[in-house]
């Protein structure tokens, strides 16, 4: 994650920044900006970008583009919804991107990659979660907030490596072996975050959560 400017051929960082205005366009029609209009909405929704943009200026690494840290994309997701947690994603990677001397050729790349790719899949396993399984609180917690933010971090991290791979950077097997797997080392540390905050947030704060129904998860449980 946070791939620096010069590390892959230029036409990945042209089709990146194609890809990624295509799809904020699009997105942009489709979210419920409205809902910022809300004291309550836009306080949650600028607190988390400010608490994640701490979260993601904090990372780890040792080669060039390699490096991890918590992303905290799951929570934000739940909360907020698919389309506003995209967009806030966004914006902690512009401002993470301007505090570390703003590289923003590779804004689009990790753009894509960090908030694109975490907000589909986290997306994708609650609405999975809504239609197949059980509408039981205990089932919204572990797999929503445990295991979906989990599955979240490494789907990034696999995309991650397969876009080095592809670019001929890295080879896959030394992105396997010396990268991805500590994706799931970190995957832990993100399920125990995101399932403690989603856990604290439904039980005190359910307002705060726009995935979160009372009346479908508690109801006659």
């Amino acid at each position: 994650m946070n791939i620096p400017d010069s590390l892959l051929p230029d036409s990945f960082y042209i089709v990146a920044w194609l890809l990624w205005t295509l799809l904020s366009l699009f997105l942009a029609w489709r979210t419920p900006w409205k809902q910022l209009l809300d004291s309550l909405k836009s306080n949650i929704w600028l607190g988390m970008i400010v608490l994640l943009s701490m979260f993601w200026s904090m990372k780890a690494g040792v080669h060039p583009g390699l490096n991890i840290h918590l992303l905290g994309a799951t929570v934000f997701t739940l909360s907020m919804g698919p389309y506003l947690a995209y967009f806030g994603l966004c914006l902690i990677l512009a401002i993470v991107t301007f505090n570390q001397g703003g590289m923003w050729d590779a804004y689009a790349i990790n753009a894509l990659l960090m908030c694109g790719v975490s907000v589909f899949v986290s997306s994708t396993i609650w609405r999975l979660v809504d239609i197949y399984l059980p509408k039981h609180f205990f089932v919204y917690i572990f797999i929503n907030g445990f295991l979906g933010a989990a599955v979240t971090l490494f789907c990034v991290g696999v995309a991650a490596c397969l876009t080095f791979s592809f670019s001929g950077v890295y080879p896959f097997a030394d992105l396997l072996d010396g990268y991805l797997l500590y994706f799931l080392l970190l995957g832990f540390s993100e399920a125990w975050l995101s399932g403690m905050v989603m856990t604290l947030f439904v039980i005190y704060r359910p307002a705060w959560v726009a995935t979160f129904d009372d009346a479908r998860y508690l109801a006659n449980k």
